[in-house]
């Protein structure tokens, strides 16, 4: 068989265009699978070494030396050391007790299977060298035809490459035909996949950059920057700019003369509505250009909660919403940040509800009364925080308190914190399940505690909607975090069907 392999590598080597130790290896790799399996031990670690010249092929089995502590994790392929001394005296941990197979091995079940084994292991080199070429390139859009469709998905061709898209990665109403050419983004590579190794989309938010990216040149020049995407698969997309050359205008260079930029991009993703805006390290001037063509009048930011109360016109509600509220879900997404759209009117009761509430803490917590509560948040007062440590001066500069007032106020407002502080502490001592989750500041834990909540399963009954309005989190992360205290749930079942 010796010249049959010779023959064998150097033909298909010419024909699949590999390196031929590429094929060797994948012809020693098949002579093990062979020899394997005529051992009738599937563990078995075998190993084939083809010497070059002559095809004159050796196999030997190895057993692999560990300590004695650590028993054997795989008996076919693994021998203890106190065993291996007697069998090869002097060996070491981590080195191997060799036993030699003859060519016979691979001859008892037929040169045809060996022959398939190593067809098999060339098919897998091939597709293995033609997808590292392809890789190779480095691009993030797959384009290619329409070869077939497959239960759905379409299966797209590119030279000898193929990549899959999946019917959910494809924009709404596409219907795509064979031969048609197609773009998509890259999203995945699975190089165990013996059929499309390449996953590509065409609803991810990356496509519409990587779109952008090949329409802008300033792009690759880093003279402007992509630094947000948001997206409505088919309807309509946000994108964020910015520029580091300030004789650059960076949505009239994403636009393009006469709109030729973001034309070609809107080809490619089924004339999906595209706003370009200003990226801004303010958050709320990014909020701001986010929620364009809607007029901002004023806007709140609420740190701790990581949202944003805007503030419109009657006339400017529908724009700031969007259709079914799409304009401010995809500006909320663009910038992290949840955005709660309010009219004037809206505000100004919010702004009511908010003042009685902080009137009602400072009276409480300063014992104060009315009158001094309202000085306090008319000259912005919003937090026992800020009466506790801001300079002296700033409250001494407030018309009526002097330094006794202001130092009793102060003194009260941290006695009441240290309370708090100390109330919050044990909260979290009997609710050890709630602080394992990240997401729970120690003050939301302790919301969810005098709501009932201490526990991983009272965290998992709730609803999303439930989580959001006890802790101000955006809905995505409350989901998340709720999937998270309910997986032991799953957990504990699948232990216990296996027990059964």
């Amino acid at each position: 068989m010796s010249r049959e392999i010779l023959i064998l590598v150097d033909s298909l080597a010419r024909e699949k265009s590999l390196d031929v130790n590429v094929v060797y290896e994948s012809v020693e790799a098949a002579l093990a699978s062979a020899m394997r399996r005529q051992l009738d031990e599937e563990g078995a670690d075998v190993v084939v070494k083809i010497d070059r010249s002559t095809g004159e092929f050796s196999g030997f089995r190895r057993w692999l030396v560990v300590p004695d502590e650590a028993g054997l994790q795989e008996p076919d392929r693994q021998e203890i050391y106190s065993d291996a001394q007697e069998i090869q005296p002097g060996i070491q941990v981590g080195e191997y007790i060799v036993e030699p197979l003859g060519a016979a091995e691979v001859g008892r079940i037929g040169a045809q299977v060996a022959r398939q084994a190593i067809m098999q292991r060339i098919r897998d080199a091939e597709r293995e060298q033609i997808l590292e070429e392809f890789l190779q390139r480095g691009e993030e859009i797959f384009s290619g035809t329409v070869k077939r469709l497959d239960r759905g998905d379409v299966i797209l061709e590119s030279g000898r490459v193929e990549a899959r898209l999946p019917r959910s990665e494809m924009l709404p109403r596409e219907n795509l035909r064979n031969g048609d050419r197609v773009r998509a983004y890259i999203t995945s590579v699975d190089r165990e996949s013996r059929s499309q190794p390449i996953i590509v989309s065409r609803t991810a938010p990356e496509f519409v950059r990587a779109l952008f990216e090949n329409e802008v040149p300033e792009i690759e020049q880093g003279l402007l920057e992509i630094k947000a995407v948001s997206r409505e698969p088919g309807l309509r997309s946000k994108i964020a700019v910015v520029a580091y050359d300030k004789r650059i205008d960076p949505i009239g260079t994403c636009v393009g003369m006469r709109g030729s930029r973001v034309m070609e991009v809107r080809k490619e993703i089924g004339e999906e509505m595209i706003d370009i805006v200003l990226w801004d390290d303010e958050p709320a001037q990014f909020v701001i250009s986010a929620l364009a063509p809607a007029i901002v009048e004023s806007i709140l930011v609420d740190v701790d909660r990581h949202s944003m109360d805007v503030v419109v016109d009657e006339e400017n509600l529908p724009k700031a919403i969007g259709t079914r509220g799409q304009n401010v879900r995809l500006a909320s997404e663009l910038t992290g940040w949840q955005i709660n759209i309010l009219t004037p009117e809206q505000s100004q009761q919010r702004q009511e509800q908010e003042n009685q509430r902080l009137s009602q803490l400072f009276v409480e917590q300063l014992d104060v009364d009315a009158e001094i509560a309202e000085i306090l948040i008319d000259e912005g007062f919003s937090s026992l925080e800020e009466v506790a440590y801001v300079p002296v001066e700033e409250l001494l500069s407030i018309d009526g308190f002097d330094e006794d007032l202001v130092n009793e106020l102060r003194s009260r407002a941290r006695n009441s914190l240290l309370v708090q502080a100390i109330e919050t502490e044990e909260k979290l001592e009997e609710a050890p399940d709630l602080r394992e989750f990240e997401e729970l500041t120690p003050t939301l834990i302790a919301e969810l505690f005098d709501r009932g909540i201490r526990s991983r399963d009272d965290l998992a009954d709730l609803a999303t909607d439930e989580l959001v309005e006890y802790t101000g989190l955006e809905p995505e992360v409350a989901a998340e975090l709720i999937s998270k205290a309910r997986a032991h749930w799953f957990e504990d079942g699948a232990e216990d069907s296996t027990s059964k």
